[in-house]
């Protein structure tokens, strides 16, 4: 089975650097145009055939996703599992804001004192993945989502350090591909 993974289009937050989790704000012109060229590639590459996507429920990746099943014509389900990351107090402040970046180091503690920890984060991104694995065993699944749900996605199918789990990055509009065959070659990037 395959599955990709791609990051919803460019928000203001996104541009200006700003922790965007749980604030549930729309994609900006460059991040329509993002998914309208994500779309293309899809459509445009006859190696991908999804047959459904699962999205956030939240604005911006929701818009991406439509964008994409408008060009492809593929059913969209959306899932809570996939909701950003929540990153309590510190959402809505700069990216570089004192603590933040140590914080999401520790896996047991809640970020910004209110928000989840990177263990319940996990938890519910995983439980989704075995899910879909068992549900659509027969299908090519796209999801859709977020930077930090990206990054679990990324740890599901490919071990990493913490070290490496903190250098992770997933652009907007990135597409990966997964083999839920962990005996097979897991992964692919799509440029």
């Amino acid at each position: 089975m395959k599955i990709y993974s791609t990051r919803h289009g460019q928000t203001d937050y996104n541009k200006r650097d700003v922790i965007l989790g749980t604030t549930d704000i729309e994609l900006n012109e460059t991040g329509l145009s993002q998914a309208n060229d994500l779309a293309e590639r899809i459509f445009a590459d006859p190696n991908i055939k999804i047959d459904l996507i699962i999205a956030s429920p939240m604005k911006r990746a929701l818009r991406t996703a439509e964008i994409v099943s408008k060009r492809s014509n593929i059913p969209i389900i959306t899932d809570k599992r996939l909701r950003e990351w929540n990153y309590g107090e510190y959402e809505g402040k700069a990216r570089f804001t004192e603590g933040f970046a140590e914080n999401k180091r520790e896996f047991g503690v809640r970020m910004g004192g209110s928000g989840e920890s990177l263990l319940q984060l996990a938890h519910r991104v995983y439980s989704l993945l075995d899910d879909i694995i068992e549900r659509y065993t027969d299908k090519t699944v796209l999801i859709v989502s977020h930077g930090g749900v990206c990054r679990i996605i990324e740890t599901y199918f490919n071990n990493m350090t913490t070290d490496e789990f903190n250098g992770w990055f997933m652009g907007n509009c990135q597409l990966i591909e997964y083999n839920s065959n962990k005996d097979e070659n897991r992964f692919k990037e799509f440029s």
